[in-house]
């Protein structure tokens, strides 16, 4: 998937305009790459088109991922784009299922398998059977 159709997805996913989904998409992989281990924040890039690879900014030195839960998650993501949670949580899922789209099966679900629990209302979508259908409204 290229980085035009990575951002139209999730602009039509969560109903916004481009340029706030070109925010909310970066504010979510930078998000993403705290909260995951350095290799598999690498491993995850090498999927995505250059300009998201960038934004991930994979170093396979920085092991360590930092542990906090969804509401973390979503404030951090709703203060980097400037939205409030509400905002913040409808682009993380239109992010996440389309990152489903853009990557491998198995990619994803590493990236899935390193997120706690509490994660689950903003991953469920992009694991759900036709998630990857884009629905026109």
């Amino acid at each position: 998937m290229n980085y035009d159709t990575f951002v139209d997805q999730v602009a039509r996913r969560a109903r916004i305009s481009s340029d706030r989904a070109v925010e909310l998409t970066h504010a979510t992989l930078e998000t993403l790459t705290e909260r995951m281990t350095g290799g598999e924040v690498l491993d995850l890039a090498i999927q995505l088109p250059a300009p998201l690879q960038l934004v991930l900014k994979p170093s396979p030195s920085v092991e360590a991922a930092q542990r906090f839960g969804a509401a973390e998650f979503l404030a951090r993501v709703g203060q980097r784009a400037g939205v409030d949670e509400a905002a913040a949580r409808a682009g993380v899922r239109a992010v996440f299922i389309t990152l489903r789209e853009a990557v491998s099966g198995g990619e994803f679900d590493d990236v899935v398998t390193q997120l706690p629990r509490d994660y689950r209302e903003m991953v469920e979508p992009a694991l759900t059977p036709g998630a990857s259908v884009l629905r026109r409204a």
